[in-house]
This record gives C-alpha cells, structure tokens and sequence, in this order.
C-alpha cells in the first residue's frame, strides 16, 4: 500500500555449536622463510587460550602436505568425541592456487581443501572448517591508494534439508590474489601476529574478529626494499553461521 512503512526484519543469529572438540594442524615451511618460527610461536598461544588441539608439522615436502592433510582427517573422523571445528594453518612459499612444499615441489590448494569437505570428511559435515593461508599468491606489490572509505556487507541465509560439499569453510589468504606477502625475519608476519593478536584479545563473531584484522593491515605501512607496501587479507566465506571462538 502507498505510504506504508516497512520494518525489516532482524536475521535470525545461529550460531555454531562449539561445545565438542576443537582441534587444529599447522603445517610451516621454515626453509628460507626467516621469522616463521615466531609466528608458529603465537599460532601456539593462540590455538591454547581458544582450546584448540594443535598438531605442529615442520617442512613437509609438497607430497607431505597433502599426506598430513589426509592423516589430519583420519584423526578427526576417528576423534573420540563429537568435533566441534577444525583449523587448518599453511605457511610457505607460493603462487596464486599453489603452495612451494620444502622440496621446492608444489601443491594444489585446492587438493588440501578438499581432504575436509562435507564429502571427504563425515565427522566435519556440517561443521566449520578455517584454513589461514600464510603464502604470496602472486608477485605483485601494493603501494597503496588514497580513497574515502566504503562499507560491503554479505549476507548469505540457507537452510537446505541436505547440505552442499564446500559448506561452512572459512579460507582466510595473508593477502589477495596476484600479490605478495609479507614477513619480517624477526617479528614474524603481519598476517598471523595481527590475526593471533585479534583472536586472542578480542570477541565476537570470527567474520567481525577477520574484520578488524583487515583494518589494522590495511592501516600499517611496511617498509619493504626500502619502500612503503600496503597489504590486507582477503576472507572467502561459506560459512552458514556464526562462529564464537571465545
């Protein structure tokens, strides 16, 4: 009718059931990656405040990659009790799509992911499943650009009565395709000290907790060359709830 005013109404707020195992793998290539083992130091820290099971793997050649992935779901399938959520962490070299295992071999990001889709992994159907990804995804650098600012918002709302394979997946990039990532020899990456430090000292949904570590790295300037670089982490979601980590 004209003139008539329309409430919207508020999205229901699900959020994921968290109350059953958590656990977690980092697989790190620390050949030639000078400041990784520091980052593996606060993944630690972080994975134990939220009580995750973290399963630590260094240099594993590409093969490894893929063979510890698949023995991370074997474990996960065969887990004692309910699992509640899975992290998956991959830090090394790479190209957009692909990871350099320490044998200088690569791997397919794609063939990883897949080890604990809701096809390949029963215990996690249904479950969130995050995977941060510490890698250059290209060779391009970002010095930055003057904007005003602007605001995107996704909602995503299904309730199917059977579930689509790549579901509830979080994949969390160090930065966006075609570009490269950073890491300090000593202090580690921007990447993962922003998001460890964001995960720990803060609460709220994973989705707004990712939000503000992309307007802290988008607010840095490193100094790369002896040039000022700009670089943020891109967030692809599937993800059909919220999901509480704290």
């Amino acid at each position: 009718m004209e003139g008539e005013t329309i409430n919207p109404r508020p999205l229901e707020e699900e959020a994921y059931d968290m109350s059953g195992a958590r656990l977690a793998l980092t697989l790190c290539v620390t050949k030639a990656r000078e400041g990784s083992e520091v980052d593996m130091s606060a993944l630690e820290h972080m994975f134990k405040q939220l009580r995750f099971e973290n399963t630590t793997k260094r240099d594993p050649t590409a093969q490894q990659f893929q063979e510890e992935l698949k023995n991370f779901q074997d474990v996960i399938d065969n887990w004692k009790e309910p699992v509640s959520c899975a992290f998956v962490v991959l830090m090394a070299h790479g190209e957009e799509g692909l990871l350099k295992g320490e044998d200088g071999e690569m791997v397919k990001l794609d063939d990883l992911f897949e080890t604990l889709n809701n096809k390949n992994c029963r215990a996690l159907r249904g479950k969130p499943k995050v995977y941060i990804v510490q890698a250059c995804r290209g060779e391009h650098r970002d010095l930055g650009e003057t904007i005003g600012g602007d605001e995107m918002v996704m909602v995503t709302k299904d309730e199917p009565q059977t579930i689509p394979t790549y579901t509830d997946t979080l994949h969390v990039y160090s930065t966006v395709e075609g570009y490269l990532a950073y890491r300090h020899d000593e202090d580690g990456s921007t990447f993962i000290q922003t998001l460890t430090d964001v995960f720990c000292n803060r609460k709220g949904p994973i989705l707004q907790l990712l939000t503000e570590v992309t307007r802290r790295m988008a607010k840095a300037e490193l100094v790369q060359e002896g040039t000022a670089r700009k670089v943020n982490p891109e967030i692809q979601s599937t993800l059909r709830k919220r999901l509480y980590l704290q």
